[in-house]
């Protein structure tokens, strides 16, 4: 057994003894074994149903732990300590605020309150119950960090909710798109009807698009990611199957590290591909490469040319999911889970089956251990018989975006692009909230081929770079009402359950002095899948291009060197978001390191580019 190299020695100082020693007691352990490798729990906990199956998981897997470690032969000699929990902001609740400036950066508070836990605690053994999907990335990211034994379980989707009218499954999404109907009583209906039980969002949004990442990349046994929150294996099975994962893990020294490497990551994006995913997958990747230790996620792991050659070329999408398709996580556990997915991909020769995960066997071993079924053909189908032509994600370059950021969910496309091409007049909006007072006000308003412009949301900007679940929802209803195509850019991002033509994570963000600050009402937007690109055709004149960008920097308010219309950090928690918040391309995460801030364009159109608006301190 390994023994805790990295806790303080304390055997002969009492009083570091004395509350180990009542930490021992009071959890029912052993107090001979409190200078023997510290175990624990940790849960992911928020204000939203998300989180609510969170406790009586991380309770019985505690009490898992605590009945197999003892002195007795066979028993697990390790040092128990009390279940700790993270916090951070319901994205379902807050979609549409100015609380939602809040969501990712819950995924940085995650990583800092496990981070000091587990580097205080000196923990050497970890099991993780995860939620909502900010708290999961940021709990793994502190994990990579850390780099002792670890494993993780998410705690599972809700269940889908049935409409009384008509009997289709509803979620909070159907919800959130009737938001602009006039009918009070339907809109009170769907919200009392959508969101039963608990549990997390139960669509491919971005939740189960992270949770099949974090199975995938292998911290998480696969078999356990699409069970529902309520499922009773939870509390009857897992408990005891993670532990027993958990103590091979530290009995063979297997870390994090050895686990999430080039070769993971990668395989967990195919599948993030191939399951239509979430945009925020491109957020969460990076961040999670970092903490993995690659600096840079499309120089280390996948550039965006061959990200975009797997999504056009080679992976399909092969789930009929929503918010594109007809079903939720629950009915993929029900035709075998994403063990089955992962299976397909790994006959197809799509991903590296020698990877290495959690359960201690590789990732071919664990999916030839459980031995699942074929795809059903309606709710999973297979490479050969793809449920859409190409995967689910697109990167974009373009003059609008340099860093190669900016993001298209291609699976979500309602329609607009038509021989892989959409052109547009810009409608320009500093803030979503200015874009939802529109909406509220004037609806109607909006033409075909409109091009909506919401900036100044970025992770300086907003600060922490808010989703749109409200808007974009709003907009698909009117465009399915009106028969309308209306799409959206933005260097702000999107919920996983946002649908339609739009793009995210345009990068350098306005905030910064970036390209989507110089469009201008009426400018000509072309979105490109022939060659992967977004471009306003005015600034391609550097003359425009110039002039605007004089402007722009004459409008900085030269004390601060704050931009007017970025968003107000008026907490000790956004001004840090805002002074130390790094691009999309790298996370969008908090990391004050200078060498993450210089802009690096990608696209001939403007090589002379360089954020020039720098915050003071």
């Amino acid at each position: 057994m390994i023994k805790n190299t990295r806790a303080v020695l304390i055997d002969n100082n009492p009083g570091r003894n004395s509350q180990t020693f009542g930490i021992a007691r009071e959890l029912g352990t052993d107090v001979e074994l409190i200078h023997e490798p510290s175990v624990g729990v940790i849960g992911n906990k928020g204000d939203s149903q998300c989180y609510i199956g969170v406790l009586n998981k991380v309770q019985s897997i505690h009490e898992a732990l605590r009945s197999r470690i003892g002195l007795a032969h066979g028993q697990l000699k390790y040092r128990l300590v009390q279940p700790e929990f993270t916090v951070a902001t319901s994205d379902g609740i807050r979609n549409g605020t100015k609380e939602m400036r809040y969501s990712l950066i819950g995924r940085e508070v995650t990583n800092d309150s496990l981070c000091e836990h587990l580097s205080a605690s000196g923990l050497e053994g970890l099991i993780a119950v995860v939620a909502c999907d900010k708290p999961p990335v940021g709990t793994l990211a502190a994990v990579l960090e850390h780099n002792r034994p670890a494993i993780i379980m998410s705690d599972g989707s809700i269940r889908p909710g049935t409409d009384t009218q008509n009997g289709e499954a509803i979620d909070i999404i159907s919800s959130y798109q009737i938001a602009g109907s006039d009918d009070d009583e339907l809109k009170r209906r769907i919200s009392l009807e959508s969101c039963p039980g608990f549990g997390s969002c139960g669509g491919m949004f971005t939740y189960n698009t992270m949770q099949t990442f974090l199975g995938v990349v292998g911290m998480e046994p696969l078999h356990m990611v699409s069970p529902a929150s309520q499922d009773p294996k939870r509390l009857d099975v897992f408990p005891e199957e993670l532990v027993s994962y958990l103590a091979n893990l530290i009995d063979k020294n297997i870390t994090p590290r050895d686990i999430v490497t080039r070769d993971s990551i990668r395989n967990a994006i195919i599948v993030a591909m191939a399951v239509g995913g979430s945009t925020n997958v491109m957020l969460h990747a990076p961040e999670i490469a970092r903490a993995a230790g690659y600096k840079d996620f499309y120089k280390d792991i996948m550039s965006s040319d061959e990200f975009n050659h797997l999504s056009e070329k080679i992976v399909p999408v092969i789930v009929n999911a929503r918010p594109f398709g007809k079903y939720s996580m629950v009915d993929i556990d029900a035709k075998g889970g994403i063990q089955v997915i992962v299976k397909d991909l790994l006959d197809a020769g799509l991903l590296t089956g020698d990877t290495l995960t959690c359960t201690g066997m590789t990732l071919a071993q664990q999916v030839e251990s459980l031995n699942p079924d074929k795809p059903d053909g309606d709710v999973i189908y297979s490479v050969q018989n793809p449920f859409k032509q190409t995967g689910g994600l697109r990167l974009l370059g373009g003059n609008l975006s340099p860093e190669h950021s900016a993001v298209l969910k291609l699976a979500g496309v309602e329609g607009g692009l038509e021989n892989n091409l959409f052109t547009g007049s810009a409608r320009v909006f500093n803030g979503e909230e200015s874009l939802l007072n529109f909406l509220d006000s004037t609806p109607n308003d909006l033409n075909n081929n409109d091009m909506i412009i919401v900036r100044y949301e970025g992770p300086v900007g907003g600060p922490g770079m808010p989703e749109m679940l409200d808007s974009t929802s709003r907009i698909t209803a009117i465009c399915r009402e009106k028969n309308i195509v209306v799409a959206l850019m933005t260097d702000g991002r999107f919920s996983g359950g946002s649908v339609g033509l739009v793009i995210g994570h345009v990068g350098p963000e306005a905030a910064i002095g970036g390209p989507i600050a110089l469009i201008e009402d009426g400018d000509t937007i072309e979105v490109s899948l022939n060659s992967n690109e977004i471009n306003c055709l005015e600034l391609s004149t550097p003359e425009i291009f110039k002039h605007r960008s004089d402007k722009w920097l004459s409008e900085i308010d030269q004390s601060t060197g704050v931009h007017p219309n970025v968003g107000l950090a008026d907490t000790r928690l956004l001004n840090r978001m805002r002074k130390s918040a790094v691009s999309a391309i790298f996370g969008a995460g908090m990391h004050p390191n200078s060498d993450l801030f210089v802009s690096d364009p990608r696209t001939p159109q403007i090589t002379d580019f360089k954020p020039t608006n720098k915050f003071k301190n």
